[in-house]
């Protein structure tokens, strides 16, 4: 069952269309790549999926519910969760709190049970703390690193807590634009075989932006690939790197 339907969607911005007619389908659990030349259009993609910028034309579902045109709070509610090409952390928190703000997407308690240190306000904490530590546990941040300021981690750790967040908050569609963008080979590899265990463990589906090839080929089952705005490609992974097409207008080959 198709838990992403997006039908036509489109945006301008003055005389250009960004994104045009803009389809794309993913199943459910399915690790799906878009690819393209910079400027294609795939983070306008992101920011229409997440509420960010609204489209001109088209629709977009969420496992079966309209989704288009909300703002970005009810679409992560709904439960999309992304990162960012330029990290997005609150620096100056640990790293477990930084993932406990994820977390506040699902827990809660009331203000006057803040203020007055109630029962409830200690439960929901050490609620939160234990689900953090399992999450950062997936990324190999759960001893030391986890009372680290994110601002002190390594450019590579920095990248996996973002996806802890997101993961916080306990999404449907996890979208990652561009997780490997700055790491070295053996850091891209180890973030492969995370985003391979995030995918079964946690039977997540996730989109992803990427420009490193080897990565893309390395997990992704199906791709699109935008040039312009516009879909140059589509299918399976294997086939659309192939496509000469696509070699000319991305790989450059």
């Amino acid at each position: 069952m198709a838990l992403l339907e997006i039908n036509n969607l489109a945006i301008h911005f003055g005389g250009l269309r960004a994104v045009d007619e803009f389809d794309l389908t993913i199943e459910k659990g399915e690790l799906y790549g878009l690819i393209g030349p910079n400027g294609a259009g795939k983070t306008t993609v992101f920011n229409l999926l997440t509420g960010v910028y609204k489209p001109n034309e088209g629709i977009i579902r969420l496992d079966g519910k309209d989704i288009t045109g909300k703002k970005p709070i009810q679409i992560n509610r709904e439960g999309i969760a992304r990162t960012f090409q330029n990290i997005r952390l609150f620096k100056q928190l640990s790293v477990l709190d930084n993932v406990k703000v994820g977390l506040h997407n699902r827990y809660g308690y009331s203000t006057a049970a803040s203020i007055l240190r109630l029962p409830s306000y200690f439960r929901t904490e050490k609620e939160m703390t234990e689900e953090a530590y399992e999450l950062l546990k997936v990324f190999d941040l759960d001893k030391n690193a986890a009372t680290t300021l994110a601002s002190n981690l390594p450019y590579g750790a920095q990248r996996k807590l973002e996806i802890a967040r997101a993961l916080a908050t306990g999404p449907k569609l996890l979208l990652l634009d561009e997780p490997a963008a700055g790491m070295n080979p053996n850091e891209t590899q180890e973030l492969m075989d995370t985003i391979k265990y995030i995918q079964k463990n946690f039977n997540m589906t996730i989109l992803l932006i990427e420009h490193d090839m080897k990565l893309v080929s390395g997990i992704c089952e199906k791709l699109t690939v935008l040039n312009f705005g516009r879909i140059l490609a589509q299918g399976e992974t294997k086939a659309v790197l192939a496509d000469p097409e696509v070699i000319k207008a991305y790989l450059g080959e």
